[in-house]
C-alpha cells in the first residue's frame, strides 16, 4: 500500500525554522514528482513547492518567496521542506504529495503554528 508519513511539525516562534519530512514506504519516490501544499485555517489546499524525480527542478508558488526550499533524498526515499524566518501568516497544516504516472498519494498532514 503506498503510503506518505509525515514529520517535523510543530510550534515555532516568529523567525525560527523548521524542517519536515515525508517518507515514502509501499513505492520508490524517486520514480515521481514530490510537493508540498499548504492550508490555513479557513482556506484552500495550496501548492506551495515542487520537486522533480530526480530533483534536479524546482518549482515554488507563486506567492511563496526565497524562505521555503524544498529537496529530497531518494535514496532515503524521503523529500523535505525547509522553513526559515516564519512568520505567523505561515500557520497552516503542511501536506505532501507524491505524483505521476497514475498513483497519486498525499501525506497526513502536519500543524505547523508560527507564535511567541
Amino acid at each position: 500500500q503506498p503510503q506518505l508519513v509525515q514529520s517535523g511539525g510543530g510550534l515555532v516562534q516568529p523567525g525560527g525554522s523548521l524542517r519536515l519530512s515525508c517518507a515514502a514506504s509501499g513505492f520508490e519516490f524517486k520514480h515521481y514528482g514530490g510537493a508540498w501544499y499548504r492550508q490555513a485555517p479557513d482556506g484552500e489546499r495550496d501548492m506551495i513547492a515542487f520537486i522533480a524525480r530526480l530533483g534536479l527542478t524546482t518549482q515554488y508558488g507563486d506567492s511563496m518567496d526565497a524562505r521555503f526550499i524544498v529537496s529530497r533524498d531518494n535514496d532515503q526515499n524521503i523529500i523535505y521542506l525547509q522553513m526559515n524566518r516564519l512568520k505567523p501568516e505561515d500557520t497552516a497544516v503542511y501536506y505532501c504529495k507524491a505524483d505521476g504516472d497514475g498513483l497519486t498519494v498525499w501525506g497526513q498532514g502536519a500543524q505547523v503554528t508560527v507564535s511567541s
